[in-house]
């Protein structure tokens, strides 16, 4: 196997949640394009369907599940309509997930807990039912945020603790897994790209504050993600585990 043989997805099936809008779209085409078949998992089904429909342009196989990952059966219901159509699962992308900016003071319970249920809670529910039926040498992957080891002044605290735990929840899962099942549990963090939930925040504040802070001096490309992710998904990434990889652009180091 070559340097860059070790990146491919060949034969392998990856589930991806989220894979309506965001990062998903983008996400979902990185994984067929390293030659996975794959598994969508959304709320919004016609969104669903249209991230279906590009990856089969691509040539490869791909199902999509009306999935809330808030929903413990849900997340049960995606991995065995993937075991069903294809007979595996070798990869995970934990990717749905919600933002919110609001301040501490006025969050109310409600909120603050539907925040967690989403990012938090259903990264486990999926990892849970996944982890069931996954193969040694299989990899899952949590989308986790720069937000979860830094601030950028922005009222995030349900975001971030959501992002934060998530972060400890991939190191828990991969010493419990990866020497006793061969699954291998890594996390991205994300910094601010020209995609996902950067809409949410006022382009004047990105200008003028994220971006100074940013030693590459700009918002990150989405292929830039997109080939970390393939990069902890594979074989390159085989002696990784645990790890909270951060795709920021230098945002951490200031």
């Amino acid at each position: 196997m070559t340097i860059l043989d070790s990146f491919r997805l060949d034969d392998r099936v990856a589930i991806l949640t989220g894979a309506s809008s965001g990062l998903g779209p983008a996400f979902a085409s990185a994984l067929a394009e390293a030659g996975a078949d794959v598994a969508l998992g959304a709320r919004r089904e016609d969104r669903l369907a249209a991230t279906r429909e590009h990856v089969e342009n691509m040539g490869r196989l791909a199902i999509a599940v009306r999935t809330d990952v808030a929903s413990a059966d849900d997340c049960q219901a995606l991995v065995e309509a993937t075991m069903g159509a294809f007979g595996r699962v070798d990869v995970l992308v934990n990717n749905a997930g919600v933002g919110t900016a609001v301040p501490a003071s006025r969050e109310t319970p409600e909120q603050f807990r539907s925040v967690i249920d989403i990012n938090l809670n259903g990264c486990y529910w999926m990892a849970q039912a996944c982890g069931r039926v996954m193969q040694p040498g299989s990899s899952i992957v949590n989308i986790s945020s720069v937000l979860g080891l830094t601030s950028v002044g922005l009222p995030q605290a349900a975001y971030a603790s959501s992002k934060a735990g998530l972060i400890g929840l991939t190191r828990d899962l991969a010493q419990q897994w990866t020497g006793r099942k061969g699954i291998r549990v890594n996390a991205l963090a994300p910094g601010f790209f020209e995609a996902g939930m950067l809409h949410q925040i006022d382009r004047a504040y990105v200008d003028q504050v994220i971006i100074p802070r940013t030693l590459a001096g700009r918002l990150g490309r989405i292929e830039e993600l997109s080939s970390a992710l393939i990069f902890l998904a594979s074989d390159a990434s085989s002696y990784v585990t645990g790890v909270t990889l951060p795709v920021e652009g230098g945002l951490l180091t200031i």
